[in-house]
């Protein structure tokens, strides 16, 4: 049972990474210091994907999944079974890779704008000369 629970939390890990890779720049646009963290995990995600390196929460749901007596992840990995099929169909696995490069792109020229108005605003005040009372 604790087996299963753990591939279970995996999963919901490995999910809530991937919409992280690709969403998480706009939360930088609030939280500015977290975008050195999305650049890390759009360059392992992306990375994975087009070098093929292995994803670690992947094995981890592997390895939980066989000590639970369940069946492991296809060798086409997470991706392919959770979601390619079930959230998108098949012949749209290059559309929805351009979209996630597209949002990831989109999130990262609007966290440049944002900090850099954020950043001529608080020069401008800073620059701003005195006015007589």
């Amino acid at each position: 049972m604790l087996y299963r629970l753990l591939a279970d939390a995996t999963l919901v890990m490995h999910l809530l990474f991937i919409l992280y890779v690709v969403l998480g720049g706009f939360l930088a646009w609030r939280l500015p210091r977290t975008i050195v963290v999305h650049v890390t995990a759009v360059a392992w995600g992306f990375g994975g994907i087009i070098i093929g390196y292995d994803c670690p929460l992947t094995h981890l749901e592997n390895w939980a999944r066989l000590q639970a007596g369940q069946e492991s992840l296809p060798s086409t990995g997470f991706i392919d079974h959770y979601l390619t099929g079930v959230i998108y169909p098949e012949s749209a696995i290059g559309l929805v890779q351009m979209l996630a490069a597209t949002l990831v792109l989109v999130s990262w020229l609007g966290f440049v704008y944002v900090h850099a108005r954020t950043h001529h605003r608080t020069t401008r005040t800073l620059q701003a000369p005195a006015r007589p009372v």
